[in-house]
């Protein structure tokens, strides 16, 4: 059986895990890695993959099979994601919630265009979360489902906070309420404002000249990101973000809390928790396994944008159902 060809759009945090996740496999190679940077200066775990501009990517249509897009959520795959689905089956990770709809509905036109299947929203929220509130909700109808990030370094919303003008580098992290969880758990079902289960903390290393105040409010009312958060901003130096905000760790729960019988008295919980020391490298594990089923779709002659929720569980899996159905039922 051939293997699946795989590109890499952008070698950042989320690319370097892309590579390592495929390292992995017995199904896949990687064709190339495709970045806006001088090939030159981007050092690849595996010195033998070559590096592509961005811009010869359309030369390489009949080499990959799948594409996988390691760009931010903010501004990347907004015009990168429609502009590759027309030429290219894609996967990504999309994960600005509330735009979702409209970022499907681009990715579908687009690759509705260009006859390809394009994936999206693939990580572990969206992606793995939203495959447990959709279980959780159909299993449990009568009930409630709460969603809970961190304590941990979020990829997408760090992306957002280094594009702000005057900032040079930075991260953000989402601290979830302690109390909140533990009430959920408890099975009472609260009623929790956003600002209630979460609060954000982002470390800012400012360009030089850059006006401290003025970073800090452009942060704090980012709409989709902090504006609904109790949200802090701290400056340091560049060497003191190395020093202690090097790692990436993240995680979070899934917790449906609801009621069956036929009084609606009993009370079950159902929760599904994720701990991670890398979030980039979970992340693009999951993408590698959304590429396999990218691959397979495009391979039954469909077309158009999907999400995890609507792409059968075994086709991520390198094994056959049979082999599926003997080991995990």
């Amino acid at each position: 059986m051939s293997k699946i060809r795989i590109g890499i759009v952008g070698y950042g945090n989320l690319g370097r895990g892309v590579e390592l996740a495929l390292s992995l496999t017995d199904d896949m190679q990687l064709i190339g890695v495709f970045s806006r940077r001088d090939p030159a200066t981007v050092q690849l775990a595996d010195s033998s993959v070559p590096v592509h501009p961005y811009s010869a990517i359309d030369d390489f249509r009949d080499q990959i099979d799948v594409l996988i897009l390691c760009g931010g959520s903010k501004d990347d795959l907004p015009e990168q994601g429609p502009a590759l689905a027309a030429h290219f089956n894609t996967v990504d990770s999309f994960d600005t919630h509330a735009r979702v709809p409209e970022y499907f509905a681009a990715m579908d036109a687009a690759a509705r265009s260009g006859g390809n299947v394009a994936v999206i929203s693939v990580g572990w929220d969206p992606g793995l979360f939203s495959l447990n509130r959709l279980y959780g909700e159909a299993i449990l109808p009568k009930g409630e489902t709460y969603t809970f990030w961190g304590k941990g370094l979020s990829q997408g919303h760090s992306d957002a906070v280094r594009r702000v003008p005057g900032v040079k580098a930075g991260v953000q992290y989402t601290l979830p309420s302690e109390p909140a969880i533990e009430r959920v758990r408890s099975g009472s079902r609260p009623t929790l404002s956003t600002r209630e289960k979460h609060r954000r903390e982002c470390f800012v290393v400012l360009e030089e000249g850059a006006d401290a105040a003025q970073v800090e409010q452009a942060i704090v009312t980012m709409p989709n990101y902090f504006a609904d958060f109790d949200t802090t901003v701290t400056f340091l130096s560049e060497a003191e973000l190395r020093e202690q905000h090097s790692a990436m760790p993240h995680g979070g729960f899934v917790i449906r809390s609801g009621l069956t019988g036929a009084d609606q008295s009993t009370n079950q919980v159902v929760e599904f928790a994720l701990k991670l020391d890398s979030n980039p490298e979970f992340t693009a594990s999951v993408l590698v396994a959304y590429a396999r089923a990218a691959s397979r779709l495009a391979g039954q002659g469909q077309q158009g944008a999907y999400s995890p929720l609507e792409i059968a569980p075994a086709l991520i899996s390198p094994k056959s159902p049979e082999q599926l159905r003997k080991e995990l039922l």
